[in-house]
């Protein structure tokens, strides 16, 4: 019974090998139409956080407003393209008439695409690490709202890129002390103090704001001794 069993199951992974050198045509095509979308796009800033984030919310009208800002001082911005914190973002640049991006992934129970994404600026993604890399490689800055699990998955692979100096060095920020202060303080008291799992001095590499102001002042500060360039 158990070689029957592990015949059965080689001949299900033969199977599954075969597709999956047939699936990276469909990376390829996804990674082209990124780079060639995003590489003309100029200066950004990339912005995440919750889907479920309600307008009216005081993180959905924060947003709007960090947001808006940036793109009056000529910064466009990505987001992921959904509903949300995603949606207060893009909201914000077009409020500004500044350049909207929206990185769409597809999944079952969400709806992407919101109203706010400039024309001809939404770009589908079936992959999430993909489209990881395109918030990498064309923002200038990285805006970490408050968020789920996808926020977070997002947080920690910026925060590895920063930390490792992959690409070229970029402001990173956490809004909204309260929600994050929970998690930084873990990372110090256990990451780092008890079990050295990271360096001191890592967690400076990420600025915590609560205001609209402190952010923009931030990346003004940032750019105005560091040159605008694309990341990697």
């Amino acid at each position: 019974m158990k070689e029957k069993f592990t015949k059965i199951k080689m001949r299900d992974w033969t199977e599954t090998k075969a597709h999956s050198s047939w699936q990276i045509f469909k990376i390829m095509a996804e990674f082209v139409q990124g780079f060639e979308s995003l590489a003309k796009i100029g200066p950004c800033i990339s912005i995440f956080g919750s889907a479920r984030t309600k307008p009216g919310h005081k993180y959905y009208e924060l947003t709007v407003e960090i947001a808006r800002r940036l793109a009056e001082d000529g910064f466009g911005i990505i987001t992921g393209g959904g509903p949300g914190i995603m949606e207060a973002a893009n909201k914000g640049a077009t409020t500004a008439e500044g350049l909207s991006v929206g990185l769409n992934i597809s999944l079952p129970f969400e709806k992407s695409d919101n109203a706010f994404i400039g024309q001809d600026m939404a770009v589908d993604f079936d992959y999430f690490f993909v489209r990881k890399v395109m918030f990498t490689k064309y923002a200038q800055g990285f805006i970490m709202m408050p968020g789920g699990w996808g926020t977070m998955d997002e947080f920690f692979e910026i925060a590895t890129l920063v930390q490792t100096r992959k690409f070229f060095q970029a402001p990173m920020i956490c809004v909204g002390s309260a929600y994050w202060k929970g998690l930084f303080a873990w990372m110090k008291e256990t990451m780092q103090d008890a079990e050295s799992n990271i360096s001191p001095g890592d967690l400076d590499l990420i600025k915590i704001f609560d205001t609209a102001d402190e952010v923009v002042e931030h990346i003004r500060d940032f750019y105005s001794h560091n040159k605008l360039q694309p990341n990697f």
